[in-house]
């Protein structure tokens, strides 16, 4: 008999850590709205690819002819790109970085911009937690046939530029972030296991803000891979989670970041609150009674279950989703619903759905925990329950009990007697398995009515003119799809949120509407202001003349 856990309202719960912010990038996806559209729309973003591509990309071409060579992969688009001149790198030193590093770095900056909170997080005690891809998935790896130097010295920028322990740190020496900073590896679970560390940093005062993620980015991108029997590779590439053609999953790549704080701060401090953390856990499986180091255990998954759920101090039957580790492989499923159930108990019919981001973009390995709560804060935010992709009839060794479903197709996620809820689930080869709960945000509280102005003044900045065109065009097409945006707010956190830079555009303007048409139109003078501002307080220099007064060319050398 479970022991009876003591409820409590989110307001009053200790444990509760709010996401403020979130960045990503994943197959199919350059940001998280992109990624929330395909999430809704059943888009797969696993590339099949043609002969000629992959001989293009350099496979052999008797790899080609294999038949149980499958010619499909989750392609990350511009996984190359890097805007290394924001970063103050050097074109060598970013050549040679890992493009994990790279993209994570962009992903924790676009993390705090989302957060409003780039602004102001130079110099605070934010900590950063994250986990990167291995061996078998990195840069260093791929490219050191052609290029031997790569590897480097130990110390040198070869080594830092590519080595997993220094994923964290440069995100905070690059931010000036004065927080914890710590790489973790987990294997599958890195990126969950990174955020339960984030969370209990908070908690236990470490730090104030967190940043937490991983990343996992292949290299090369346009390959595939040989299937073998018994293998976790998929048979045809595609990713069937909990469903009777599972034959396997596709690793591929993707980056992913949230920006956390304890709730009570949060509110205190007006962020913007995307969903709660209640409760997390983590543990190992141990090795009794499991049959291999490799092989999930459904005990120490249910343990990790159990545990979070006393955390959060929540009835497991007041859960609507779950976001599974889902890898669609012979054991792993059948495994996480043994141990979903044995965590849950009894349930009314139908009352929890069950899926797997794996379907849409495949398995992105160190970054999978992360994709699955960014995917569960969306669903959260949208009252929406996404569906899982080529789910058609129940995987035979899963005994589905009647609480649980995998959901096929898109659903509204009506309100119930309890807020929302989902859990997010993920395990490591190795044994460690992490458990998170979340709930929905609650209501802001209430703001005294002001006097509304005339006109807002919206500010834009960037480190160069091009990076300014392209951020105005960013607010436009923001400010396009979604028009019943508070103007005010939207003028506030671009002023405030927001770093400033060099180059600066300011538009005077009295609705998002307005301001919609001023960045479209090309001659918005006397509306539209932009211009160039000294970066930095201006340098003094002094001259001392001696006993004369003046000497021949001291103004020029001066």
């Amino acid at each position: 008999m479970k022991p009876e856990i003591p409820k409590a309202d989110l307001l009053d719960l200790p444990s509760a850590i709010a996401i403020i912010g979130m960045a990503g990038r994943f197959p199919g996806a350059r940001n998280i709205e992109e990624f929330r559209r395909n999430l809704e729309n059943g888009v797969e973003s696993i590339t099949v690819f043609s002969d000629e591509e992959l001989l293009q990309a350099g496979v052999d071409r008797k790899l080609l002819a294999n038949p149980d060579y499958v010619k499909a992969a989750p392609l990350l688009e511009d996984a190359d790109q890097f805007d290394a001149g924001f970063f103050e790198y050097s074109p060598r030193e970013a050549a040679i970085m890992d493009p994990q590093q790279r993209l994570f770095l962009e992903c924790s900056w676009e993390a705090l911009e989302d957060a409003g909170r780039a602004g102001d997080a130079s110099g605070s005690v934010t900590g950063v937690f994250s986990g990167g891809g291995g061996v078998m998935s990195t840069y260093l790896l791929s490219d050191t046939h052609f290029n031997p130097q790569l590897t480097g010295t130990t110390a040198s920028l070869q080594h830092v530029g590519n080595d997993k322990d220094y994923l964290s740190s440069r995100v905070s020496y690059k931010l000036n972030l004065r927080g914890p900073s710590l790489a973790v590896q987990t294997a599958c679970s890195t990126s969950l296991v990174a955020i339960h560390l984030a969370c209990q940093s908070l908690l236990t005062g470490e730090c104030d803000m967190a940043l937490a993620g991983g990343t996992t980015v292949r290299v090369p991108q346009r390959t595939g891979y040989l299937y073998k029997e018994g293998n976790v590779f998929s048979r045809d590439g595609h990713c069937r989670a909990f469903d009777a053609g599972a034959q396997g999953t596709v690793f591929g790549s993707g980056i992913g970041v949230i920006v956390l704080k304890r709730l009570k701060d949060a509110r205190r401090d007006g962020d913007a609150i995307r969903a709660v953390i209640r409760g997390t856990a983590i543990n190992n499986d141990g090795s009794e009674q499991k049959s291999s180091y490799w092989a999930p255990h459904a005990p120490g998954q249910t343990d990790a279950m159990r545990r979070a759920l006393a955390v959060a101090r929540i009835d497991a039957g007041t859960v609507g989703y779950v976001e599974a580790h889902g890898t669609a492989t012979v054991k792993g499923d059948p495994t996480e619903i043994r141990a979903l159930t044995a965590a849950f108990g009894p349930m009314p019919a139908d009352s929890c759905a069950i899926g797997s981001v794996k379907s849409n973009i495949g398995h992105p390995e160190s970054a999978a925990g992360v994709a699955g709560i960014i995917k569960a804060v969306l669903s959260l935010e949208s009252k929406t329950i996404f569906p899982t992709l080529h789910y058609s009839q129940p995987n035979p060794e899963i005994d589905f009990p009647h609480g649980f479903y995998v959901n096929a197709a898109r659903k509204p996620w009506p309100a119930g007697t309890s807020p929302r809820r989902a859990a997010v689930n993920s395990l490591g080869i190795g044994g460690t398995n992490a458990f998170v709960i979340l709930e929905e945000a609650p209501e802001r509280p209430a703001e005294p009515a002001e006097a509304e102005r005339t006109c807002h003044v919206l500010t834009l900045s960037a480190k160069s003119p091009e990076a300014l065109e392209a951020l105005g065009q960013r607010f436009k097409t923001h400010l396009e799809e979604h028009p019943a945006d508070s103007f005010a707010d939207v003028c506030y956190s671009a002023s405030m949120g927001r770093a400033h830079f060099e180059h600066r555009v300011a538009v005077v303007a009295s609705s998002c509407e307005d301001a919609v048409a001023q960045l479209a139109a090309s001659d918005t003078a006397g509306q539209a202001h932009a211009g160039q501002v000294q970066d930095g307080a201006p340098r003094v220099a002094f001259l001392f003349t001696g006993q004369g007064s003046q000497y021949v060319n001291m103004g020029r050398e001066l």
